[in-house]
């Protein structure tokens, strides 16, 4: 049975706080554990100089974040860690995806669209202050994902769209010149926690109210004694609904613990003694992997080791692949061309039947087999997910079209059966 595999960005943009371990670091290492899963976890320092022009802070910043996550349980022998910045085929594949991108899906981009607005209102230039950086984001977050083939990728609600790009991408350049690249789905969890911060905002660098991870432990104190709680004095009874105090616990508790301190709100726990009772909670998870952290802080060649390692994992995978790309797009040795030339035209990689998938307007997940001139053979109704669109897809590459006969109804032929017959027979070939 093949591995599911996950691919995971992390962008060096800062030092990280108790939100993005609860929210993001804490249910990726533990997914990575999970059996028949292949993780690929990766540092985007290239995305980083999008925002980030300080050379001192972006090299900075990877120690910290690479530091943290190994720090925190992530074990580099299980997983292929690597820093964006080591993977030059993922720059290469990120032209070849221009190429095939339109214009306008670009300008469709939240983040473009979000700073041409904002410039409008403010009477300048629409594209005043907007880099190619921030414009081509989306292509090459599709380089990244597509260059591994990951079938599923954890994001948050906001950079939906950019997977939707980024299948969209590997749809047009699986049309041109055969299937090379793997759709992948977004996943989002619905029960990741978000966690507020001292004000009882979300936690966040942009309201500056966050709890760094590995704040030494006195620091942690003071941080937590700051939370901001109401004015109720001990021996009142306190909510637990509304209390940050209360949700940061509920992240690091057990549900005995967590039950135990709900009780003792209803009951009228000093805010004191409840902060305190806070930070002992977090410190007691917190304080091993902070040594483990400022170990490898001491030490960066260690994590330079590391990273070279899955360096290496990860350029086994993608060096072979970025050379099959290459050779499809036509960036081939002129060694073979006359053997190419002799074979005429009916040999070219891009000269087959391809199926397309994609999502329409209405939420639904679509795909049609075209022939090697791009006429359309077959045409499906939407699908609730790409999964069971993509099932669609495989039972008619190996089992053919007359042998579905429970598919008929959701997918409509559009040309004669032995034309469909004998471009799924082509496909099985090649």
């Amino acid at each position: 049975m093949t591995n599911v595999r996950v691919l995971t960005g992390i962008k060096p943009s800062g030092t990280p706080h108790l939100g993005n371990y609860v929210g993001a670091i804490r249910p990726t290492v533990r997914a990575s554990r999970e059996p028949g899963i292949d993780s690929f976890l990766f540092l985007a320092d290239y995305h980083a100089l999008i925002s980030t022009h300080d050379p001192q802070r972006v090299q900075r910043s990877t120690l910290e974040i690479a530091a943290t996550w190994i720090a925190c349980g992530l074990d580099p022998s299980r997983v292929t860690f690597y820093r964006q910045s080591d993977i030059p085929e993922i720059l290469e594949l990120t032209w070849l995806l221009a190429c095939v991108c339109g214009k306008g899906l670009l300008n469709r981009a939240h983040a473009y669209k979000a700073a041409v607005d904002k410039n409008v209102a403010e009477g300048r230039d629409a594209d005043d202050g907007v880099s190619m950086g921030l414009f081509m984001y989306p292509v090459l977050m599709a380089a990244d994902i597509l260059m591994f083939n990951a079938h599923r990728v954890p994001v948050g609600r906001d950079q939906i769209q950019h997977i939707e790009m980024a299948r969209d991408l590997a749809s047009s350049f699986n049309h041109l010149y055969g299937e090379h690249f793997t759709l992948p789905e977004a996943v989002i969890d619905e029960h990741v926690a978000t966690l507020p911060g001292l004000d009882g905002r979300k936690m966040s660098k942009s309201y500056d109210n966050v709890i760094p991870l590995f704040a030494p432990r006195e620091q942690l104190r003071r941080l937590i004694m700051g939370i901001v709680t109401d004015s109720r004095a001990p021996g009142e009874p306190k909510d637990t609904d509304g209390s940050a105090l209360f949700q940061i616990y509920q992240a690091f508790g057990t549900a005995e613990e967590t039950a135990t301190l709900a009780r003792d709100f209803a009951a009228g726990i000093a805010w004191s003694e409840a902060k305190e009772r806070l930070f002992e909670r977090i410190d007691r998870e917190i304080a091993p992997m902070r040594a483990t952290y400022d170990e490898l802080m001491a030490h960066p060649e260690r994590v330079e080791a590391l990273l070279r390692a899955g360096a290496a994992k990860a350029r086994a995978v993608a060096t072979p692949f970025s050379a099959r790309l290459r050779a499809a797009v036509g960036l081939r040795s002129l060694d073979d061309l006359g053997a190419a030339v002799g074979s005429g035209p009916a040999t070219a990689k891009a000269a087959l039947p391809v199926f397309k998938q994609y999502r329409e307007g209405d939420g639904h997940f679509y795909f049609k087999l075209t022939d090697a001139k791009g006429h359309v053979l077959l045409q499906s109704v939407g699908f609730e997910s790409p999964k069971a669109a993509g099932q669609a897809i495989a039972r008619l590459k190996a089992d053919g079209w007359g042998n579905c006969p429970d598919l008929h109804p959701l997918i409509n032929a559009v040309a004669p059966p032995e034309r469909i017959e004998a471009a799924l027979a082509t496909l099985r070939r090649a």
